[in-house]
Parts: structure tokens; C-alpha cells; sequence
């Protein structure tokens, strides 16, 4: 998986995320995203995110 993605930010509308923490956990692995142009942060196990939804941009 990449250290970038692109993903709809709910808060400024920008495109454009950064890994910034892996580690796997028992449910699968733990990613946290973080968007480069407010820091808007979210964490996806798989492909369940907290950002509101199920991932489109699976690698």
C-alpha cells in the first residue's frame, strides 16, 4: 500500500491524504490517514474507515 491516497476530505474538500501510523491489530491492519491540506485525520481497519464509510481506494 502507498503512503498517499486520494480521498474526499469531509472537511475542506481536499483530495489528497498521507499515511501517517500502520500496525496490525487483531481486526486486520490499523492505518491512520491524515489530509494534507487541514490535517484532518481518520483511522481505516481494513476496509472500514471512520471517516464515515467503507473505502473505494483499496490497494
Amino acid at each position: 500500500m502507498s503512503l498517499e491516497r486520494e480521498y474526499e476530505c469531509p472537511d475542506c474538500g481536499g483530495m489528497h491524504f498521507w499515511k501517517t501510523a500502520s500496525m496490525e491489530v487483531h481486526l486486520g491492519t490499523k492505518i491512520k490517514w491524515a489530509c494534507d491540506g487541514c490535517g484532518y485525520e481518520f483511522i481505516e481497519i481494513d476496509d472500514i474507515n471512520t471517516a464515515g464509510g467503507v473505502s473505494v481506494d483499496s490497494d
